[in-house]
């Protein structure tokens, strides 16, 4: 256990790190030890979510310094196009994480997602158990006391085969996600959904009616999902326009003029939704064509 304290405006500050790595703010009025039992203390646990579009290019650009600077408890990747021999896991440790976990696709140099955690979880879960959502490593979860967190990476639909390999996923994964919340109430699914939610949430939702991502069939399974019990935590928190998370890279001037989408989603169930304490998009990391994501829960 380490603590560290400061004084400011006539309080009395202590951050206590405990050995589960989460932490604890303990506040003193006027600088004076409170009596027993009126010290205030919030435990937190900081969640990033990112899609890093290749792991070994986005560590190559930088990825692991921005991560310490960061310092998230947890973060989920997506779309790691890597298999775990693959990764500087050793570097990955020096940063600060011991313990990761990777679900790669099948088909190599492909999807993927991992979760890194500076704690150990209780129990780690590879995939659905549903073949045709996990041969592509699409689904990650770990299991903490009082929260789960999920690294999810929703197929896109590149073409009609793809198309109808997603509504397939989604109505899979929406049956799947009903039956873990009654063992796993406490949920937090990150990702990348590849759907934009409302106009608010795309750049040109005009031109972009027809086009997968914001397709009107998408949009409603995503509205319904949310509806089934979870929480949109940016949008819980945040109402303003102009909030991307991909940019497409055909355009080099699409992230420069933030002419984006927003797609990157860290969803919080219903039971955790008062101990929602911030959700923000970081766009000033750009280690991928994806920014990445937080959530953080007390």
């Amino acid at each position: 256990m380490f603590e560290a304290s400061h004084k400011d405006n006539k309080k009395l500050h202590f951050l206590t790190f405990l050995e589960s790595n989460f932490y604890f703010f303990i506040t003193f009025e006027d600088g004076i030890m409170p009596q027993q039992g009126t010290i205030k203390h919030h435990l937190s646990m900081k969640i990033i979510s990112y899609n890093v579009n290749g792991i070994r290019s986005a560590i190559s650009k930088g990825l692991l310094e921005w991560l310490q600077q960061a310092d998230p408890d947890v973060i989920c990747f997506q779309e790691i196009k890597a298999q775990a021999d693959q990764v500087p896991t050793l570097d990955i440790e020096l940063a600060g994480y011991p313990y990761h976990y990777w679900f790669p696709a099948t088909k190599k140099g492909y999807s993927g997602v991992a979760i890194l955690s500076k704690t150990k979880p209780n129990n780690i879960v590879f995939g659905t158990g549903i073949e045709h959502m996990d041969f592509e490593g699409r689904n990650l979860r770990v299991d903490f006391n009082d929260v789960s967190v999920m690294s999810l990476y929703l197929p896109s639909g590149t073409n009609s085969e793809r198309l109808d390999h997603k509504f397939m996923y989604m109505d899979d994964f929406q049956k799947y996600i009903d039956n873990l919340k009654k063992e796993v109430p406490n949920l937090v699914i990150c990702g990348d959904y590849n759907i934009c939610h409302e106009a608010i949430d795309i750049h040109d939702p005009i031109r972009n009616k027809n086009v997968s991502g914001f397709l009107p069939a998408e949009r409603s399974w995503l509205d319904n999902f949310l509806k089934s019990g979870f929480i949109d935590s940016f949008r819980f928190l945040n109402k303003e326009p102009d909030n991307y998370t991909w940019w497409t890279m055909r355009f080099p001037t699409a992230r420069l003029n933030n002419k984006g989408w927003r797609i990157d989603y860290c969803l919080v169930s219903e039971p955790l939704r008062n101990r929602i304490k911030r959700a923000l998009i970081l766009p000033e990391a750009k280690h991928s064509d994806h920014c990445p994501i937080l959530v953080e829960i007390e």
